[in-house]
């Protein structure tokens, strides 16, 4: 029995780099990851030297220079160059990648490999100049892994330096003050500082004011879009959880909380509420009120009254401009009350609200409801 072997014929794409009698087609990506003078420069820089680098070889062709300014690398997902270059990769369009380092690539490890892996499936190198490495060589991934982790590491302690810096600056009552959906306010010509704006100051105060004589957030809104009264952020549909956070909001009466939100994953960038992980500074008379912290803290325990409702079995929502709804009580159950207009449109009762919740229900079982009708 004869045995006859057959070489194997290799197609352009599965040739190695230096062995390809036609010209490749070549990408560079570049990335800068801040938006500073002396980065800006590098981030010109690299594309320069990259387009002669490319275009000076005669066995390259020039497949495109992909290039992201002023983002991260602990992820791509706001890195638009980046995803359009795996995309022509998947097209076919490049066969080969040039890079300056593994960290210009990606400083997550995860990301790194998971997109090295998926392009060395097709068959396409990405050729790290710092380490010289080829991901098509064996040896390749063993160092990438290695110099990806590295990079990971050297991502993370920057963000605690970061983090740390920041942390020093609240501690001196200072902080970054994002005033482009805050209503009533503008920078200062210091840029940890507040100035009032007149016009947007009168909106704030009628707001509180509103919420003080009974109306409910869902109503101030109704009331705001029909004066035509644009948002904070200048839309026209006003919603409950605005007026919520406006009323809310401490820098209304001249204090400045700092680290509300606090960044969980330096990898993700998820931003949680700080609710107790981290410390919090309260700078006290930071700059000028736009309303009294008297009426402020009326409306901080107002909150909290119309809050305690919710725990009441009825489970009515506050929604009555009646300016004793919430406020009488129930003398047998010591449940809230609610108003009843009566048949003839002139007179009204108060009924107990366990009562007319009952009722509600189509529950004809009377038993243990509370007898507190007139």
């Amino acid at each position: 029995m004869a045995v006859q072997k057959i070489q194997a014929k290799k197609t352009v794409r599965q040739q190695h780099i230096s062995e390809s009698p036609v010209k490749l087609k070549v990408a560079a990506y570049c990335r800068v990851s801040t938006d500073s003078l002396e980065q800006e420069s590098s981030y010109e820089a690299q594309c320069v030297h990259y387009i002669e680098y490319i275009q000076n070889n005669p066995r390259w062709e020039l497949a495109g220079i992909y290039a992201d300014e002023g983002i991260s690398g602990t992820s791509t997902k706001h890195r638009d160059q980046f995803n359009q270059m795996i995309r022509d990769c998947e097209a076919g369009k490049i066969n080969m990648i040039i890079t300056k380092s593994i960290s210009r690539f990606a400083r997550n490890t995860l990301d790194c490999l998971q997109y090295i892996r998926k392009l060395k499936e097709l068959v396409i190198a990405i050729y790290f100049e710092k380490e010289a490495i080829n991901t098509l060589d064996a040896k390749g991934e063993v160092l990438i892994t290695i110099m990806a982790s590295i990079a990971q590491q050297e991502s993370q302690s920057i963000s605690q330096n970061v983090r740390m810096g920041i942390q020093y600056k609240m501690q001196q009552g200072k902080g970054n003050l994002n005033t482009k959906s805050l209503m009533g306010f503008d920078r200062g010509e210091e840029p940890d500082m507040l100035v009032i704006i007149p016009e947007e100051a009168q909106i704030v105060r009628r707001i509180f004011r509103e919420y003080l004589d009974g109306y409910s957030p869902a109503m101030i809104c109704r009331h705001l879009e029909a004066d035509h009264i644009p948002t904070p952020s200048g839309k026209k549909i006003w919603y409950p959880t605005t007026v919520m956070s406006m009323l809310e909001n401490e820098k209304y009466a001249g204090d400045l909380l700092l680290q509300k939100y606090y960044t969980v994953d330096f990898l993700t960038h998820k931003i949680a509420r700080n609710t107790g992980q981290l410390p919090q500074y309260l700078v006290e008379e930071h700059h000028a009120p736009i309303v009294p912290k008297s009426v402020y803290y009326q409306v901080q325990g107002e909150l909290m009254r119309r809050g305690s409702l919710k725990n009441d079995p009825a489970k009515l929502r506050y929604g009555s401009s009646d300016a004793l709804f919430g406020r009488v009580i129930c003398g047998r159950c010591g449940r809230v009350m609610k108003r009843y207009q009566k048949p003839d449109g002139n007179t009204a009762d108060w009924r107990c609200r366990k009562r007319a919740y009952t009722k509600k229900s189509n529950t004809r079982e009377m038993k243990g409801l509370c007898d507190c009708r007139n």
